[in-house]
């Protein structure tokens, strides 16, 4: 899968957290929760609003791994996919 289709979910996730956030002035490779000036709980909001778009497992070991859009796409785009009964 292409890395696009999560920068859309990153993207979402954080406007879903944060409205008044203007994706066009997301530096992909700065620190979100600083350039966005969210705090930890947001943060932990973000990823659970991944997980939910996803799927994905996202273990707390590596959520600094998301901390940049950049970060987080190339994360995602490696992470494991979940299984459905369908896919079995």
């Amino acid at each position: 899968m292409t890395e696009e289709p999560f920068t859309d979910v990153v993207i979402r996730a954080l406007t879903d957290v944060a409205p008044d956030i203007d994706p066009a002035t997301i530096d992909p490779d700065a620190d979100l929760a600083e350039q966005l000036d969210i705090d930890s709980m947001d943060f932990l909001n973000v990823i659970v609003a991944i997980h939910e778009q996803t799927g994905i497992e996202i273990p707390e070991r590596d959520y600094g791994k998301l901390a940049t859009l950049a970060g987080a796409v190339s994360y995602l785009a490696a992470a494991p996919r979940p299984t459905t009964p369908a896919d079995a």
